[in-house]
């Protein structure tokens, strides 16, 4: 049996930065709010642990992403499978990132994804070369860096 993971990323935002990034993969945002108001009924968090955002409650301090064929738990719009979770933290990102994510899409599909993905708010910080393999490198909306290739 293979493990399941997330990979969790920290943001000042995220609910703005699962924005981006559901966008940047065709995946969706999780709906907690079943779960939320049956923690705020209960008394186990504080309402003001979480905001409406739209006809969704979402975390305040967090969001997550699923791949849109992945099975959610009950009720709670947890995901079963691999996830993408955005964690708020105080403190600004300072250098580079120990671990990224890189986006498969293919030498043909680079440069169109490149432009999609500084349409939805990423910069574009070099291109690199190695043994044939060609990669755009990025930072999404929040200066987490990734790479195209």
């Amino acid at each position: 049996m293979s493990s399941r993971y997330q990979i969790v990323i920290d943001t000042p935002d995220p609910t703005e930065l699962a924005r981006f990034w559901a966008e940047a993969l065709d995946y969706l945002i999780e709906d907690h709010t079943p779960l939320l108001r049956q923690l705020i009924d209960s008394g186990e968090i504080a309402a003001d642990r979480v905001r409406e955002d739209g006809e969704r409650l979402v975390w305040l301090d967090w969001a997550a992403l699923r791949e849109p064929d992945a099975p959610t738990k009950g009720d709670t719009g947890i995901g079963s499978g691999d996830r993408l979770i955005f964690q708020r933290v105080a403190e600004p990102k300072i250098s580079k990132n120990r671990l990224h994510l890189d986006v498969n899409v293919g030498q043909k599909r680079r440069e169109a994804e490149v432009a999609r993905l500084e349409a939805l708010g990423a910069e574009r910080l070099y291109d690199g070369k190695l043994g044939g393999e060609v990669w755009t490198t990025m930072a999404d909306p929040h200066g987490n860096e990734f790479c195209v290739q």
